[in-house]
């Protein structure tokens, strides 16, 4: 696995880093592990939540991008319609 961020974004998928940031809570709620166990899993847990969020992120712009088009073809190029188009 990659160590910058750049390079984890890149490497993981929303579910691969999903999934490790699942198994990284439970880790950490299970307990038993030590001080700098916990520590390196609580940055693992922090990196993965970015790479998370990177995604949502992007999803988000796609989806508002996609809507915004939408609704300028809908209503670019009539006025006053009656919205039939739903």
């Amino acid at each position: 696995m990659a160590e910058t961020d750049t390079g984890t974004e890149t490497a993981l998928g929303y579910e691969q880093a999903r999934d490790e940031l699942i198994e990284v809570v439970r880790r950490l709620e299970a307990g038993g592990t030590s001080l700098e166990e916990s520590l390196a899993l609580w940055e693992r847990g922090e990196e993965l939540a970015q790479v998370c969020r990177h995604w949502l992120e992007g999803a988000r712009a796609r989806l508002d991008s996609a809507l915004a088009a939408r609704e300028g073809r809908e209503g670019g190029g009539e006025s006053g319609g009656s919205g039939a188009g739903e």
